[in-house]
């Protein structure tokens, strides 16, 4: 739950409307009212609300789970950003000199 907690922080909205959706059941369908999508996600979000409960808490824990992710990665590369420009321009100036390969010659 606090994985969930810190991935819905973000957004207050989107924050309330999942708590409403799980506390209240419905899972994903109840989730689904009231939010804007694009085409693709309106197919996936009526596509998931016909599932059963437990299903649709499996697929929100798998798509929480993955934002959590990608902020990680996200906060993680953005401390990183000096070594990230130093570790590129190093590869640069290699392939420069000719110290590098094409990665097709290398597979």
């Amino acid at each position: 739950m606090q994985v969930i907690d810190e991935v819905l922080e973000r957004n207050a909205s989107s924050t309330k409307a999942w708590r409403a959706a799980h506390n209240g059941g419905g899972g994903v369908a109840r989730l689904a009212t009231g939010v804007s999508y694009g085409h693709e996600s309106g197919t996936v979000a009526r596509g998931v609300a016909a599932l059963p409960k437990d299903e649709q808490d499996a697929i929100a824990s798998q798509i929480l789970a993955s934002l959590a992710d990608e902020d990680a990665w996200k906060k993680r590369f953005a401390e990183k950003r000096d070594v990230i420009r130093r570790i590129a321009r190093e590869a640069l100036e290699e392939d420069e000199r000719g110290e590098t390969l094409p990665l097709h010659d290398l597979l």
